[in-house]
């Protein structure tokens, strides 16, 4: 009997992908098709355009392919979750849609799982973005590596393939503010990495804006660390440090050099605004993991599907 591989893609608007993206896998995995079956899991995240209707008309034809229609957008990394909820597959493997994962990548990665490997990533080598995007992906990653309490493989997205048993494992994990590559490197298991240059998007627009990107930055690091935490007592210790240190020579000055003493509050005033700034600073770092505690608490789904199309 045929192993199953599950293909997830979350669809977010990418009206102008979706048929190339079904040439282009379809033609990849017939390669396999000998000793696997195969089911493509397509995730409307609230699309405005006409995404929805293309997956139908594919569906339709392609019995294969299962759209798990959200009620609204709920983001990516819940549409991710979704799949995962749905999926059947002995492997499953997360895709982008819009074909800067290249599908016959996802054949090596298949390679690697059949080696034994329970988690196998796709590495980007090189990626076709502008500058910006890729100083702010290095920075984020180098950052996340340093201040994150478990590793986290540099240059990945949500590119990989994972045995049944580590879908299993992060099905357990239902917390709200997801980093889903995170959760992944938490499981462990054994895993390995395949290196591959990622492409231009076939069509449209990113859906990745910088705001997106620094939440994503901001669940990754809240999610994994709390060395921000540790560095606003450390902070604390210092200013209180620094502080006493003032103290001592003001009196020094005041007592033993009266004539050098300035009257003025330039130096007052300048410092107050440096020790409020730095307060505020760390009040809104504590106010990150409160957020996060409150969405949390309030228990509500990660998700809410509105249809499916499947085969019967």
């Amino acid at each position: 009997m045929k192993k199953l591989i599950s293909y997830i893609f979350p669809v977010y608007n990418e009206e102008g992908n979706i048929r190339k993206l079904q040439e282009v896998l379809l033609k990849e995995i017939e390669k396999k098709s000998d000793k696997y079956d195969f089911e493509i899991i397509c995730i409307n995240d609230g699309s405005s355009d006409s995404s929805l209707d293309k997956l139908i008309e594919i569906q339709k034809k392609d019995k294969r392919f299962k759209i798990i229609n959200f009620s609204r957008n709920f983001g990516h990394q819940m549409a991710i979750t979704a799949g995962l909820d749905f999926a059947r597959g002995d492997a499953v493997i997360i895709m982008d849609a819009d074909l800067q994962d290249p599908p016959s990548v996802s054949l090596e990665l298949i390679e690697k799982w059949e080696e034994g490997y329970e988690v196998v990533y796709a590495q980007r080598r090189t990626r076709q973005d502008k500058k910006f995007k890729k100083f702010t992906a290095f920075l984020f990653y180098r950052t996340l590596d340093k201040l994150a309490d478990i590793r986290i493989p540099k240059d990945t997205g949500d590119f990989r393939l994972m045995d049944r048993k580590v879908v299993e494992a992060l099905k357990k994990f239902r917390e709200k503010n997801r980093f889903m590559r995170g959760i992944v490197a938490y499981v462990g298991f054994k895993q390995t990495g395949v290196l591959f240059d990622r492409q231009e998007r076939f069509s449209g627009k990113t859906h990745y804006p910088l705001k997106k990107m620094i939440k994503l930055a901001l669940d990754g690091i809240t999610s994994f660390s709390t060395v921000p935490l540790r560095l606003m007592t450390q902070t604390g210790i210092l200013i209180s440090i620094l502080s006493l240190m003032g103290i001592i020579f003001a009196l020094f000055v005041r007592i033993f050099i009266p004539e050098a003493t300035i009257p003025g509050t330039t130096f007052a005033i300048i410092a107050t605004l440096f020790i409020g700034g730095v307060q505020i600073f760390m009040m809104g770092i504590l106010g990150t993991y409160i957020g996060r505690i409150y969405s949390e608490v309030q228990g509500r789904p990660l998700y809410i599907v509105s249809s499916v199309y499947a085969e019967d």
